[in-house]
Formats: C-alpha cells, structure tokens, sequence
C-alpha cells in the first residue's frame, strides 16, 4: 500500500506559513538551544522527524500529490525555508534521498518506479544513497569501470564504489555502471537503482578525523539486479548522471534549510555570549558570513524559479556549490576564532566548542565532496563566462 500523508498542507501562503510555524515550533529544536549540533544525525533521529514531516504533508513540498508529495509550489518551499532557517532539522539523512534522488526519478524514472520508490522516500522509510565516486573516477565520473553485464532479465555487477554516503544507513543506492566498455566512455554508461541488501555487497566504513562515520567503500562480486531496476535507458547513464549532478549542487548550496544555511545568526549570538562581537574585524567576519548567505539563498531563488518553468538546474548550481562551499570554510573559521583557545582544546561537556570544532575539521570537504572547487570553476567559466 502506497503512504500517504495522514495531513493536508493549506495552500494559501499565509495559512501556509503559520502552519509550517506551527509544525516547526512543536517538532524541532532552534539552533541556539540545541548546543553541541550533531554533524551527522544518528539514523533513528532522521527517521522520526522525516516521518511527521511527511504526516504534516510538508515532505516532497514540491512533489505531486499522486506521488505522496505535497504538489505545492516553489514559493511554498521558500516559505518553509524563511520559516525553518532557525531551527537544526534532523534532515541530513535525506539530503540524497530527497534532494537528489527524488528528482531524478521524477525525471528519468519509469511509473513503476515512481510510484514504487517516492512515496516511501518522502516518508523516510527508504534512505538512499549516491553511487558515482570510485577509486579511479571521482571528479571525473565518467571513467568509471565498476561493470554490469546482462545475463538474461538480470545485471551482474564487479566493481568498487568510494566516498559513498549514508551507504551504512542506505536501502538502495542510486548508481552508475558501465554497461558498454565498446562505447565511448560517456555513452557505454547507464544508472540503476540498486538494493543495498543485495547478495554480494560489502559495505565498509571510511571514518573520518573526527571520529564520524558518514562515507563508506562498497564492493561488488557477482551482484545480480533486475534489469526493470535501469532508471532511464540503457546506455543512458550519463544524461541521468548529470541531471543527478546538477540537484546535487543545489541541494549541497543553495537548498534553504541545506548543509549551509543558518551560520551567521548562531556565530553572532556565539560572539556576542563571548564578548567579543564588538571587535571591528571580527564584526566584518561575521558581515561576510551573513553576505555570503544572503547570496545563497537569492541563488537558490533563481534556481527554484527555474525549476519552477520547467528548466533543469544549470551553472546556477555549480555556484551554489562554489558559494556554499566558501560559506561553510568562512564560517568555521569564524567560530574557530570567536572561540580562541578553546576550538583547540577544550572540556568534553563544551559542547558549543566541540560542535565549532568539529565544523573546522569537516569544512574543508565541501570544496570536494559534489564536485571539486576547481570543477565548479570551470564550469562556471565555460558556460556562464563563455571562456574557452
């Protein structure tokens, strides 16, 4: 039986906004009351709150309602954003699932597929993860060699899979294969969903320098998947990759309640609890963490315009991931000096540290983790700045 939302979502957009208010001020935690801010959500956490989101029918804002969405608009979504921008939303989990999966189905994706995946997606019961990266192909993806051969109505699949997210978490993947080492390296490729409890699979964890866990390698030998599981057509991988590519971006940058939004309000009122928010440099610091936010969110604007006409996410994307990316370093360097000599050492029930701390570690993945800087540059140059 296919969920559905036990709630209704009103359509008017100040109905609207009291409504997600209300949902927000009885379901989640604002920023400055949270203390230490987990940097990857254990997954009972991510569940639960995805689930009376998707009861609330404020899952999938933008997904039509036959699909188990809420088949409200973009502006709605920039609504809940404004409304949501204070809160920590235990929604990391779903970044994948939601912010780039689901529109790839919605695209690429057969009926069945649609109807078999979405609705449980938006209701937090399926986590998926992304399937590109690999030992030999990261930025450049489309060198990847992880291999499926038909055999019958089945793919079997040899290969290896890196710095794959939430795989651990994961019940399918959405993932890239090379179904024609005959065809240029571009055309012999195709996507698939794949069923992370499939015989075969070894998932092993990549821990990082803070002790999380949040990337994994995973291995295939000898996996066999239905052939109905091809998202788009065969050989058409790589068009599905890039459109896949391009919500990734925004969802990274420029996606409201996004892994970037809500810096500068916790730095300020950080500074401020120091004492220090009167230092003249640091007042700047702080300006161009709130700038550069405010760039963000009218990028991510634009965008939903965009998809709003029908348009696919363009170059708008990689500069929402340039922009995001330097939001996040920017900003952890901030705290790390508002903290002092604290951000280096600190008591473990410091939890303001420690969360300050954590962020300086993990920020310098972000200029590589959806596409490298230097990728999102050259992107950036040739098809907004007509470079050659």
């Amino acid at each position: 039986m296919t969920p559905r939302p036990s709630m209704t979502a009103p359509s008017d957009d100040v109905a609207f906004r009291a409504y997600a208010a209300a949902f927000l001020a009885a379901n989640a935690t604002k920023r400055v009351d949270l203390g230490e801010v987990p940097a990857y959500v254990p997954r009972e956490v991510g569940v639960d709150f995805q689930s009376r989101l998707f009861n609330a029918g404020l899952a999938g804002l933008t997904v039509p309602g036959v699909y188990g969405g809420a088949g409200l608009t973009n502006h709605h979504l920039e609504i809940f954003n404004e409304e949501a921008v204070e809160y920590w939303l235990p929604t990391g989990l779903y970044t994948i699932t939601i912010g780039m999966c689901v529109p790839v189905l919605l695209e690429h994706g057969t009926e069945t597929q649609r109807l078999t995946h979405v609705p449980r997606m938006l209701q937090g019961e399926e986590i998926w993860c992304q399937m590109f990266s690999e030992p030999g192909a990261g930025s450049d993806v489309a060198g990847l060699t992880t291999r499926a051969v038909r055999d019958g109505d089945e793919f079997v699949v040899d290969g290896q899979k890196v710095w794959t997210s939430a795989a651990h978490y994961a019940t399918f993947g959405m993932c890239v294969l090379r179904t024609d080492p005959t065809l240029a390296k571009h055309q012999g490729l195709s996507m698939v969903i794949m069923p992370l409890d499939a015989v075969g699979i070894d998932v092993r964890p990549l821990v990082l320098m803070t002790g999380d866990h949040a990337f994994n390698e995973v291995f295939f030998a000898g996996v066999r998947i239905p052939v109905a599981n091809l998202v788009g057509g065969l050989n058409d991988g790589w068009r599905c990759a890039l459109s896949m590519l391009a919500n990734e971006r925004v969802a990274l940058g420029a996606s409201g309640n996004s892994l970037v939004s809500g810096r500068s309000d916790v730095l300020i009122q950080s500074a401020q609890a120091a004492g220090v928010n009167n230092d003249p440099v640091l007042r700047q610091e702080l300006a161009d963490v709130y700038i550069i936010e405010e760039v963000l969110r009218f990028v991510g604007l634009r965008v939903r315009a965009a998809l709003e006409s029908g348009r696919a996410p363009g170059p708008e994307g990689s500069i929402a991931k340039l922009m995001g990316s330097r939001l996040v370093t920017k900003a952890a360097a901030v705290g790390i000096a508002i903290a002092g000599p604290r951000g280096l050492a600190c008591l473990p029930d410091d939890h303001a540290t420690l969360t300050v701390r954590k962020g300086f570690l993990h920020a310098p993945s972000m200029s590589i983790a959806g596409g490298t800087t230097e990728i999102q540059r050259n992107i950036i140059g040739e098809r907004v700045l007509g470079l050659p």
